[in-house]
């Protein structure tokens, strides 16, 4: 299939607000490819290709669609999977410029609107609605299945262009008997919506549920059979080396099969959370692992049993699978709960959570089962935001949707030792299309200069940014970052002057 046509259709799911609308076009899509293009295809649609993480900037980007647009289409979606496959194999020394060699060449086969949507793309901001569960229901109206067997077998085989392409293959139908649960190909992890406060979480939730710490770990899934065990992230990849602490802990249960969900933490010597970056430090290393274990060691905490001894649990209640885990797991390798319907008990716990330095709280269904891969109000997750005002000091111009808005602030917190402002990081998350039209105009009224696809300002206009946590950083003059920065709103009530300052940004740093 031509790159054209996936495109077009991206473009027509974008801006079609109706569910059902959204998995016809794209069924009709899946129609027409083979069953070796279908996994491209929901990768490009999804704005994650196959081959993952490209390691291709903006920067990057803007200088490939320099090159003119090609008058004619001509590229398959064949063409550019090799080509995102070779830029996965550079490496070395020369690896930026031939990377920019292989998307200078790809973008000179594009035409202008395939040159957009590929920029998207290689740097993850394909945005055009087509979320996993609306792409799972247009593979099964494709293939002429029920939607709920196809979304079943995506939970089971955590991907869903493998399904895509198995269902929509010779076998159809009789592909999905092979998607079942099973120990060491592990599941799209259950996800959990948001809630404001406790209190409205349990009217939600309607009854009693499971209030559990909130941390901030890294999510694992850990699965055993005799010795052998082995640990997954949330994106399935298998770090099982880089977490003795973890093989160790789950080989010593009283049983011969586990499936376990929940999160690994780096943890003060008081048990109080180091940062998050602390902890994937450690997650994210593959060499030293016994020198890193003696000076940074983690913990894991599981709140979740899916399997154990040959019987499945994913389709039985919360309550029937934290017995198990009980079962099987003393107290201090289970994350810390309570089980309540009364609001002023899960505010207390809440509390004390935060006192101890954790996230918040998660507040859980009883009733419901383990729904891999999808985000629904059986979990909410309770945070209590921290904020600073910051003062945008340049801005970068979006792409994909935001195509013609200026969308990643860069921020800065106010430095009284230099009358200056420090740049702690960026962010484009958490703007309405009304706050993209409105900065964009007030932003480029306070034009200095330009940088390529950097638009640098006036530092003058004040933002409202939420965020989970500080983080040491290099990166930035001032020594930290922001962990997921994203925006309230602006403050047109506040001047640069009374912006936060550095001072006040570094003390949120874990002591």
């Amino acid at each position: 299939m031509r790159l054209e046509e996936l495109v077009q259709t991206s473009a027509s799911v974008a801006s079609t607000p109706g569910r059902l609308d959204k998995v016809a076009r794209l069924a009709a899509l899946f129609s027409h490819l083979s069953p070796e293009e279908v996994p491209i295809a929901v990768g490009f649609l999804i704005g994650f290709p196959r081959q993952g993480k490209l390691g291709v900037g903006w920067a990057t980007v803007v200088a490939a669609r320099e090159h003119e647009p090609a008058a004619e289409a001509s590229l398959d979606l064949t063409d550019v999977d090799r080509a995102f496959d070779a830029l996965k194999a550079v490496k070395g020394k020369s690896s930026a410029s031939e990377r920019s060699r292989i998307i200078a060449e790809l973008f000179a086969q594009a035409r202008a609107d395939e040159q957009q949507f590929l920029g998207a793309l290689l740097i993850g901001e394909v945005r055009q609605g087509a979320l996993e569960g609306v792409l799972a229901d247009a593979i099964a109206k494709a293939a002429g299945l029920p939607h709920d067997r196809v979304r079943r077998a995506v939970m089971m085989a955590g991907d869903l262009g493998a399904v895509a392409g198995a269902v929509l293959g010779p076998e159809g139908a009789a592909a999905l008997d092979a998607y079942r649960l099973e120990l060491f190909r592990p599941v799209q992890p259950m996800l959990a919506d948001s809630a404001e406060t406790v209190a409205g979480a349990l009217t939600s939730a309607d009854g009693v549920v499971a209030i559990e710490w909130k941390l901030d770990g890294a999510r694992i899934q850990v699965h055993r059979r005799d010795d052998r065990v082995a640990v997954y992230t949330r994106n399935l990849n298998d770090v099982t080396e880089r977490v003795p602490e973890v093989v160790q802990a789950v080989r010593a249960l009283p049983a011969r099969e586990l499936m376990l969900d929940g999160e690994i933490i780096a943890l003060m010597p008081d048990g109080r959370p180091l940062a998050f970056q602390d902890t994937m430090r450690r997650f994210g290393r593959r060499l030293d692992i016994d020198v890193l274990r003696a000076e940074l060691p983690l913990t894991p905490f599981f709140f979740d049993l899916l399997y154990r001894d040959g019987e499945s649990f994913v389709d039985h209640p919360l309550s029937e699978r934290l017995e198990q885990l009980d079962r099987v797991l003393p107290a201090s390798l289970r994350v810390p709960r309570m089980t309540s319907s009364d609001s002023e008990a899960a505010a207390a716990f809440q509390a004390d959570a935060l006192a101890r330095g954790h996230e918040g709280v998660m507040v859980k269904s009883l009733a419901a089962p383990y729904a891999a891969g999808r985000r629904g109000a059986a979990w909410l997750k309770v945070k209590t935001a921290r904020t600073l005002d910051l003062v945008v000091l340049a801005v970068e111009w979006g792409s994909g949707r935001r195509h013609g808005w200026l969308s990643n602030l860069h921020l800065g917190a106010r430095d009284p030792a230099t009358g200056g402002f420090v740049m702690l990081g960026k962010t484009f998350k958490g703007m309405t299309d009304e706050i993209l039209k409105w900065q964009t105009t007030e932003l480029l009224a306070r034009e200095v200069r330009r940088e390529g696809h950097i638009v640098h300002v006036r530092p003058e206009l004040v933002v409202e940014i939420a965020f989970n946590e500080v983080q040491r950083s290099s990166q930035y003059s001032g020594g930290v970052t922001l962990r997921f920065a994203r925006v309230k709103g602006y403050r047109p009530d506040k001047n640069a002057n009374d912006a936060d300052t550095i001072d006040a940004v570094r003390a949120f740093l874990p002591s």
